[in-house]
C-alpha cells in the first residue's frame, strides 16, 4: 500500500509570471458540462527509467511546461452572474510525493483483485469548497521498494478532456528530455466548434443529466456505491472477437474499424441481460476523439459526444447488429450540450453530469498514453480513468501496450452490477479479467 504517513505536498508555478493580472480563460459551455468530472492517469516506470532522478529533476521541467500551459496553473473564479472562469494567476499545480512498502510486482498482484488500488496512485482531487484555492492539476510520484515509480495525474476535466491531459504529460516528458517547443501553446478561443454530425442533433441532449446545484464543491452526487474494474483483452482474444463479430448480411461492405465497437457492444448487451427487462438499456452515450487540433494548440474539451438508440431488445440482439448501430447510427450531441449548459448560464440554477448520465462508452484507443518517456524509456504500463462518474456507469477502451496490441477495458459501475458483469463476461466471453503484468 502507499504509506499515507510519507505523503508530502508542494507546488510548482510557471518559470515566469504571466505579467497580466487580468489574464483569464473563459470556459466554454462544453467545459462547464464537464465541471464535476476529473481525469485520472497512472504510468508505471521500471527502476532503470527513474534511477538517480530526484524530486527536483521531476519538478524542473514543469516550470517551463506551466509557462506554456498557463490555464493548468490557474484557479477557478466566479463572475457576478455566477459563471465560472479560470483566472490565470500562476497559482501552480500541486506535487505529491509518496512511498510504497511494496514492490511493483507485489502491488500488481493485489490490483488484479482490486482495481480501486489505482485510485491511491493519483491524488484524490475535487475542486472546492474553497474554489479560489483549489489546484486544477495534481501530480503524484510514488516510489516503490523495488526502485520503480508510478506517476499519477489528477486533472480537472473543466481544463480539457483525456486527450488534453495525455498531451500535457507527454509535453512534460519532452521538456525533461530537453525538447522545448519553439512556439508558445495557445488555447483556442471560446466559441462554437464544428463537430462531425452523424445525424440530426436532438433538441435535448440525452448524454447529459441535470443535477441539483453543487455550489462551490464540485463533486458528483451518486445514489449507489460505484466500483471500478480494469481488465486486459489480449491481442489474440481481440483478433478472435473482431473477426467473429462481423456486420450483418445486409451490410457486408461495412467493416469494423476498431476494437472499440466490438468491446462496447459486448458490454452493452451483457449489462442489458443483467438488468430487468423493463430496464433494458436502449440508449447509450459514445464519446470519441475529435480529430481537429491546430498546430501548437492546446486541446480542450472537444471530444465528440453522441448517442445511439436501439429499437429492439438489446439483450436478445445479434452482436453484429449492435456493432453496426454503434458505428453508423450515432446522433451527435455537442451542439445540444453547449446550448443546454449555456441556457443555464453555466450552472446558476443547476449543474450537469456527462460520464454516466447514460451508460457511457469512451474510445481512448488513439490516446498516446505510452508517448511519455523518462530517460528515454516508456512506461511499462499505463491507464486512464475518470472520477465523478454518474450512476449509469462508464466504460473506457484504451491501448494495452506501447505497440497498441491488445486493449485495457476500464469499467465503473454500481457495485452489484459490476460483480454480475465480471461473472457474465468470464462465463460467456472468456475475457481475461486480470491486469497484464508490467514488463
Amino acid at each position: 500500500m502507499v504509506s499515507s504517513t510519507s505523503l508530502r505536498l508542494s507546488s510548482v508555478v510557471p518559470a515566469t509570471m504571466t505579467g497580466d493580472e487580468n489574464k483569464v480563460h473563459e470556459l466554454t459551455n462544453m467545459d462547464l458540462a464537464m465541471k464535476l468530472h476529473y481525469i485520472k492517469g497512472v504510468y508505471f516506470f521500471k527502476s532503470e527509467a527513474v534511477e538517480g532522478l530526484t524530486i527536483y529533476d521531476l519538478k524542473k521541467p514543469m516550470f517551463e511546461l506551466l509557462q506554456l500551459h498557463i490555464t493548468a496553473s490557474g484557479r477557478i473564479r466566479i463572475t457576478e452572474t455566477g459563471r465560472p472562469f479560470i483566472k490565470c494567476n500562476d497559482g501552480g499545480v500541486r506535487i505529491v510525493e509518496a512511498h510504497s512498502e511494496e514492490t511493483v510486482d507485489e502491488w500488481f498482484a493485489r490490483a488484479v483483485e482490486d482495481s480501486s488500488l489505482f485510485d491511491g496512485l493519483a491524488y484524490n482531487q475535487s475542486l472546492g469548497p474553497d474554489l479560489g484555492y483549489s489546484p486544477l492539476v495534481f501530480l503524484q510520484f510514488t516510489w516503490f521498494k523495488c526502485g520503480g515509480m508510478a506517476v499519477g495525474l489528477s486533472w480537472a476535466n473543466v481544463l480539457g478532456d483525456a486527450f488534453s491531459a495525455s498531451d500535457f504529460m507527454n509535453m512534460w516528458g519532452k521538456i525533461m528530455a530537453g525538447h522545448v517547443p519553439r512556439k508558445l501553446l495557445h488555447v483556442p478561443p471560446p466559441g462554437k466548434h464544428e463537430f462531425p454530425s452523424l445525424s440530426s442533433v436532438p433538441k435535448t441532449p440525452f448524454s447529459l443529466k441535470r443535477v441539483d446545484p453543487v455550489g462551490d464543491y464540485w463533486v458528483t452526487p451518486n445514489n449507489y456505491k460505484m466500483r471500478k474494474h480494469i481488465f486486459h483483452v489480449s491481442a489474440e482474444k481481440l483478433d478472435h472477437l473482431v473477426s467473429n463479430i462481423s456486420c450483418p448480411p445486409s451490410n457486408q461492405s461495412a467493416k469494423v474499424s476498431s476494437a472499440f465497437e466490438v468491446l462496447s457492444a459486448i458490454i452493452w448487451k451483457t449489462l442489458s441481460k443483467i438488468k430487468e427487462s423493463s430496464e433494458q438499456i436502449r440508449r447509450v452515450t459514445i464519446c470519441t476523439k475529435n480529430a481537429h487540433k491546430g498546430e501548437f494548440e492546446i486541446r480542450t474539451n472537444d471530444m465528440v459526444w453522441s448517442t445511439v438508440e436501439a429499437n429492439f431488445l438489446v439483450a436478445e440482439a445479434e452482436m453484429s447488429d449492435l456493432v453496426e448501430l454503434m458505428m453508423n447510427k450515432r446522433a451527435e450531441e455537442n451542439g445540444a450540450i453547449e446550448e443546454m449548459t449555456g441556457r443555464e448560464e453555466g450552472g446558476i440554477n443547476s449543474d450537469f453530469i456527462a460520464y454516466g448520465a447514460k451508460l457511457t462508452f469512451m474510445n481512448l484507443e488513439e490516446a498516446e498514453i505510452y508517448r511519455l518517456e523518462l530517460k528515454g524509456q516508456k512506461p511499462v504500463y499505463a491507464n486512464y480513468g475518470v472520477s465523478g462518474v454518474g450512476d449509469e456507469g462508464l466504460v473506457l477502451v484504451l491501448p494495452a501496450s506501447t505497440n497498441n496490441v491488445g486493449r485495457l477495458v476500464s469499467v465503473v459501475l454500481p457495485e452489484n452490477q459490476l460483480a454480475q458483469l465480471k461473472s457474465e463476461l468470464q462465463r460467456n466471453w472468456r475475457l481475461v479479467l486480470v491486469l497484464p503484468a508490467p514488463a
